[in-house]
């Protein structure tokens, strides 16, 4: 009995690693797509990309800059990106996907 147990929850415990190993590569897709939505759409006026300081607009933060902002959030983002009036935007129609890995992305900048 004792033998079986352990078993199980060997079993278990390999369920779970390989749970948050598939999350982990979902994450880095994610980032990948966020990165080309960002490079599509954003990087006209935006720094997208690592080790970029100025954004073509003088007056649009890099990605960097946002991800560093204290506060800064995945939710936080989804509201700015996913609201519909941006003085300072234009106005961009995104999927919820897209939202999420364009969030994504912008928060892996922190590293």
């Amino acid at each position: 009995m004792l033998d079986r147990t352990v078993s199980m929850r060997t079993r278990t415990i390999a369920v779970i690693i390989c749970a948050f190993a598939t999350v982990a590569v979902a994450q880095a897709q994610d980032n990948q797509h966020g990165r080309k939505l960002a490079l599509e759409i954003c990087a006209s006026c935006h720094a997208v990309l690592p080790g970029q300081v100025q954004s073509p607009v003088a007056t649009a933060p890099s990605f960097k800059t946002i991800a560093v902002t204290p506060g800064m959030t995945a939710m936080a983002l989804n509201v700015w990106l996913t609201a519909h009036e941006h003085p300072t935007m234009p106005r961009i129609v995104l999927s919820h996907k897209e939202v999420e890995d364009v969030s994504a992305y912008i928060l892996h900048l922190r590293d």
